[in-house]
């Protein structure tokens, strides 16, 4: 049967971390909460979650509130993932298994690189006469409507 109570105190990464910051042994309240970005109520009701799962206990020295680690209490959580887990295998069989299942290498011809002649320009031509330009004529004048046009977004006329 899984240690559901254990699982899930450590189902949240606050208080995953705060179990490490344990780790390195019993540490008071204030040490626990700066290591976060959250409020110490906050980090309160982390430790009382762990507390009643059993991980951590509280010891109220003078003013302070030091909370400590009790690693053993994590062996059921460990016991129930050797049972589920397939036996591990060792560094040098992975790599020879991995070896042995690789596909061949695929071996792609490269082409012959393409050598382009240089290009010489146009020899330019005599300048021609330029004939006069006729006067612009005059756009005709539409008649407005009292409608826009259409406006046209992405493909759609609204």
């Amino acid at each position: 049967m899984p240690p559901i109570k254990i699982l899930v105190a450590l189902a949240d990464p606050t208080r995953c971390r705060l179990i490490e910051i344990l780790h390195d042994g019993p540490q008071p309240v204030h040490v626990l909460a700066a290591a976060f970005k959250i409020s110490r109520p906050a980090i309160s009701r982390h430790l009382r979650v762990l507390k009643q799962a059993g991980l951590i206990s509280e010891k109220k020295i003078g003013r302070e509130n030091r909370y400590a680690l009790h690693a053993n209490r994590l062996a059921p959580v460990q016991r129930w993932l050797t049972e589920i887990l397939p036996p591990a295998r060792t560094a040098p069989s992975l790599v020879a298994e991995a070896v042995a299942s690789a596909p061949e290498p695929i071996v792609v011809p490269v082409p012959e690189p393409i050598v382009i002649a240089p290009v010489t320009a146009p020899r330019p031509r005599p300048a021609a006469r330029a004939k006069p330009e006729a006067p612009a004529a005059k756009p005709a004048v539409q008649p407005r409507t009292s409608e826009p046009a259409p406006v046209s977004q992405m493909g759609f006329d609204f």
